[in-house]
């Protein structure tokens, strides 16, 4: 990751907060990684990403009480507003960085945007999501803290969406960033906490991690899982 990229990241986090949308988002995706680094402390933890991709997880999009036009918010940045989909999943696009909103997928699902007109915007609504904020912790990025998926969740997650990837290279990339997460956790002794995450979610994804452990070769995590 860059510096230009990661400064401007905690610009927009700035911004976000300043306008008071902050506190109602959790950060997902790949760059949860480089966020947990003070989480893991103290042992051998070498964040890193390769993406412009900054996810933003909205738990409740009815919760807002004040608006912002997010695309004014952020325009003098560079950033611009783009499309994507079919149906106009929007996003705000930098040649650093590129924003999107998601919500959790309620009820059969659909495959068209949830507005957010607090924000000027819309929303992908997404599976498994339920799953990354039900255990969050709060963490510093320079002068702001954010929400984060709690890092037990953040890689079981990624282990059940990387069957779900049609590219080869993303599958790998989701894969190895739940790996990097879950020896980490373990090193920290916190094989209770992966134990307890596994155990939360419904049986047939818990097949789906196990199998996606043991293809990488992962049996002892695998097996620890199931123990």
């Amino acid at each position: 990751m860059g510096k230009n990229q990661y400064k401007l990241c905690r610009e927009v986090l700035r911004r976000l907060e300043k306008a008071g949308f902050l506190r109602h988002l959790i950060i997902i995706g790949s760059w949860c990684i480089p966020f947990y680094e003070n989480y893991f402390s103290g042992i051998d933890y070498s964040p890193s990403i390769r993406t412009r991709d900054i996810d933003f997880l909205i738990p409740k999009p009815g919760s807002f009480r004040s608006k912002v036009d997010l695309e004014e918010l952020l325009k003098d940045l560079g950033f611009i507003l783009g499309f994507k989909g079919e149906h106009g999943v929007m996003k705000l696009e930098h040649p650093d960085l590129v924003i999107e909103f998601l919500v959790p997928e309620l009820g059969r699902g659909t495959d068209k945007p949830v507005a957010l007109p607090q924000l000027g915007f819309n929303a992908q609504a997404l599976r498994f999501l339920n799953f990354l904020m039900s255990d969050t912790i709060a963490v510093r990025i320079g002068d702001v803290t954010v929400a984060l998926p709690h890092p037990a969740n953040f890689a079981l997650h990624k282990l059940i969406i990387s069957q779900r990837r049609q590219s080869s290279e993303k599958m790998t990339k989701d894969r190895d960033a739940a790996m990097k997460v879950l020896r980490a956790l373990i090193e920290k002794g916190e094989i209770a906490k992966i134990k307890g995450a596994f155990q939360s979610v419904p049986r047939s994804w818990r097949q789906k991690i196990i199998k996606v452990l043991e293809l990488a070769k992962e049996s002892s995590i695998a097996q620890s899982l199931k123990d």
